[in-house]
């Protein structure tokens, strides 16, 4: 039985594709070890959202060398699709699997030979116009959350992103193929008892429904069908286009039974001349309705925000303005990204660039803000009563897990706790921002 290991790079999506390719694998006959444990094949799945996700495959891959170097590497993903010349360039790269072919790794496998030292990589690329086939993943016994994909693909020109390049067009799942992953989850559990938790994830799931280039339902559907599954304590929606999130599915997931009050919201700029540059399908006024929607049902509500720096043509002022007006916003938390320049992009055509010198300023003041944010949003907690999923990371003693509205809550390391749901009081946030609750001690007792 030959043993195969699998590294993943980028999104909650990859994530959930990995799981499912290695489930597929075993399947096949192959065992699954940890990535340092001598496997005889390497598995990479890549992302290629920034330039920098492209330099990690290629660290992964020379770790891999030095673990094994018979071992045997293959490269797909998002990367894979768009460059898969540059890949199979990379000396110990030994096949490369475009978008189309991925989900045919087991099937491939027996074709796939070594590569002599010096030569390219086999490539198995198509292109993106022939990955209309949607293949369903979810995340298991990878961590104390599964991630569940729901939707691929895009539709959205964004000027600044390759995803619709390396993914292709919007496709999606039926509900009632969801739903019954969904239940699948809920029955198949985990070493230390049930999945408590599912996260939904795709590339744009607002624009969940299309099946077979049809329009079959709405993500609004979805939400009411999941809302329904017996087994599963909580729903979390991992991100939304906020022309997607529409006054009903706030108000649905207000008094949902298992959908968390949680929202991850990309803006992107809070200009509105840099989001009709970056082909955004919103003015910041929609942003700030659909903030304001959500706290006005929802007031402990956490919302993370997606923020690009240094797009082509942000000035110091447009900058300001996203800054100010990020800084009003009772949001919880920022995920900054520092543009980049992508190939095939429009946005390499807008001028003038920003220097990469204030583009790395610009997000150093947004990450510091972020930490004001999140803070501030930690200290309207406290007092509050809360459930907290407490996770299997272990480190100095202590253990994690986060309450429904996204609270990173620390307490003593105990065993009995891991996997766990259970009911805490919020007491004080501490030196290192997280979160510090009653004594697990006393939880259990009354549990």
């Amino acid at each position: 039985m030959k043993k195969v290991a699998f590294y993943t790079l980028g999104c909650k999506l990859n994530f959930s594709e990995t799981s499912t390719l290695a489930r597929l694998m075993e399947q096949h006959g192959y065992e699954r070890v940890e990535f340092n444990q001598q496997p005889d094949i390497f598995i990479i799945n890549t992302c290629s959202v920034t330039d920098n996700a492209d330099k990690k495959c290629r660290k992964i891959v020379r770790e891999a060398q030095k673990i094994n170097p018979d071992g045997y590497v293959a490269i797909l993903g998002c990367y894979a699709q768009l460059k898969p010349k540059e890949i199979s360039e990379i000396p110990g790269v030994d096949v490369v699997l475009g978008a189309a072919e991925k989900f045919r790794l087991h099937e491939l496998m027996p074709t796939f030979v070594k590569v002599p030292a010096g030569q390219p990589a086999q490539v198995f690329n198509s292109p993106i116009e022939e990955a209309i086939d949607y293949h369903a993943a979810y995340s298991l016994n990878d961590r104390t959350r599964t991630f569940l994909k729901v939707q691929d693909g895009c539709d959205y020109p964004c000027a600044y992103c390759t995803i619709p390049l390396a993914r292709g067009k919007s496709r999606s799942d039926t509900v009632a193929n969801v739903v019954r992953a969904a239940h699948e989850i809920a029955g198949r559990g985990r070493a230390t008892g049930a999945v408590k938790e599912i996260v939904l994830t795709g590339v744009n799931i607002g624009d969940f429904g299309s099946v077979n280039g049809e329009k079959e339902a709405t993500f609004f559907d979805l939400v009411q069908a999941l809302d329904e599954v017996e087994g599963i304590e909580r729903f979390r929606i991992s991100s939304i286009e906020p022309n997607l999130l529409t006054d009903e599915i706030i108000a649905f997931v207000a008094q949902s039974k298992r959908f968390v009050p949680h929202f991850h919201i990309p803006l992107q700029s809070g200009s509105n001349k840099i989001l009709a540059l970056m082909r955004r399908r919103y003015k910041r006024e929609l942003y700030i309705d659909r903030v304001q929607k959500i706290k006005e049902l929802m007031p402990n509500a956490c919302i993370g925000v997606d923020v690009i720096v240094g797009h082509p043509g942000e000035t110091d002022a447009e900058f300001k303005e996203t800054y100010q007006f990020l800084n009003e916003l009772p949001v919880s938390y920022l995920h900054v990204f520092t543009y980049s320049e992508r190939p095939n992009t429009t946005a390499l055509t807008i001028k003038p660039t920003v220097p990469g010198n204030i583009r790395a300023d610009r997000s150093k003041m947004l990450h510091i803000l972020s930490d004001k944010k999140r803070r501030a949003f930690y200290d309207s907690q406290v007092g509050q009563d809360a459930t907290v999923l407490f996770e299997e990371d272990i480190a100095d003693g202590q253990m994690q897990g986060f309450t429904e509205n996204y609270v990173r809550v620390i307490a003593q390391y105990d065993p009995l706790l891991i996997n766990e749901m259970l009911p805490v009081r919020l007491t004080a946030v501490n030196a290192d921002g997280l979160m510090e609750v009653t004594e697990p001690e006393l939880i259990l007792e009354k549990h």
